[in-house]
């Protein structure tokens, strides 16, 4: 891998990660952009404990444009993007519109390639290795910024999901706290910790699903399952089998089985519903193509500030795992969030989690 990094022209940093060595990225951004102004500020809810990032100036922020003028395509001729090479394999940079700015952490977008038409699925195992590499490298970077305290890289696909761009792209957050959902997690590990006299709860359960019915694909190094109380109707989680806190930990088989194994679950997704990639549902004037699975795609790892929230728990405990999700329930039909869920984060899920399972067997590579 070959990281090379530049600025575009309103100071923003970009990051190209290549596969050759001898790629030289020289290109100039020849935009004529002003500084980024951001107005993001966290604010601490006090009855829940969590916090909220005010950012009002993503209200101008770039929606679906067409395709010939994607800011994540490369520029050619006059099209001048985000991006000021006219090809690249893997390229990172600083949001335009970032949630988090300054003192209140960082956001990048990731761009996995520069076809417009492609998804994450379409990779060879090499782009994707590369994907990973890149997501490894911004990791470590980011987690050395003064006020940033855990680093999240997950994608974001399809519209329903609220995707703004089309282009096969994901998002990085550094944010400058624990996440409450990564809080919850420490406080379980905690309190198995001391009730269990010392077993790890991460361990636990994996030891647990290998030896149930909702094992969707177990690798040499991995291993994917829906949970056992799976909040949405297609949901799994790949953990490494070798506990590792976060991104930088994963050991060198573990790396290098990932593509494989993550290209795989993703092309099963698309695989769920019986319709699947850009077929056909209904007759005549009530025909709809099946669009590709929506999906998130989210990489969980240890906070990278003091855990003294969490006694008796060291970051090493916590386990990396990647959940990855649908919104959709059956062909044609979304899980939209009702009262329950909104209003009081209690999921109520159509689809049992060893049926989800089953069908993700089913739909396997052959």
């Amino acid at each position: 891998m070959k990281k090379t990094s530049t600025r575009l022209a309103d100071g923003r940093e970009l990051i190209y990660y290549d596969l050759r060595d001898d790629t030289v990225r020289d290109a100039v951004d020849r935009r004529p952009l002003e500084r980024t102004v951001t107005t993001s500020e966290i604010r601490r809810d006090v009855l829940l404990g969590d916090s909220v990032a005010v950012a009002s100036h993503r209200q101008g922020r770039t929606y679906l444009p067409p395709a010939d003028q994607c800011p994540l395509c490369p520029s050619r001729g006059e099209h001048l993007s985000e991006i000021p090479d006219s090809s690249y394999d893997v390229v990172v940079f600083e949001n335009r519109f970032p949630s988090l700015a300054g003192d209140s952490g960082r956001c990048e977008v990731v761009c996995f390639t520069s076809d417009h038409n492609a998804s994450f699925a379409d990779l060879t195992e090499e782009q994707a290795g590369l994907v990973l590499d890149a997501w490894t490298d911004r990791t470590a970077e980011l987690s050395h910024l003064p006020a940033v305290e855990q680093v999240f890289c997950f994608e974001n696909r399809g519209r329903e999901i609220g995707v703004t761009l089309g282009h096969p792209h994901g998002q990085i957050y550094a944010y400058p706290f624990t996440t409450p959902r990564t809080a919850l997690m420490l406080g379980s590990l905690a309190a198995h910790k001391e009730a269990s006299g010392g077993e790890n709860l991460f361990d636990a359960v994996l030891e647990r699903e290998l030896a149930g019915q909702r094992v969707v694909l177990a690798s040499d190094h991995w291993v994917a399952f829906v949970p056992y109380a799976a909040h949405w109707p297609y949901e799994v989680h790949l953990y490494p089998r070798r506990r590792a806190p976060d991104l930088l930990a994963l050991d060198e088989a573990a790396r290098t089985e990932f593509p494989k194994v993550y290209l795989e679950l993703l092309r099963r997704f698309d695989r769920i519903f019986d319709e699947g990639y850009g077929s056909v549902r209904g007759v005549g004037e009530n025909a709809v193509v099946e669009s590709p699975t929506p999906y998130i795609a989210a990489w969980h790892q240890a906070p990278f500030g003091v855990l003294a929230d969490f006694e008796g728990v060291t970051r090493d405990e916590f386990a990396l795992h990647l959940e990855l999700f649908t919104i959709r329930r059956t062909s044609g039909k979304l899980k939209f969030l009702a009262g329950s869920e909104s209003g009081m984060n209690v999921f109520i899920n159509d689809v049992p989690p060893e049926a989800a399972a089953q069908r993700m067997r089913e739909v396997a590579s052959s």
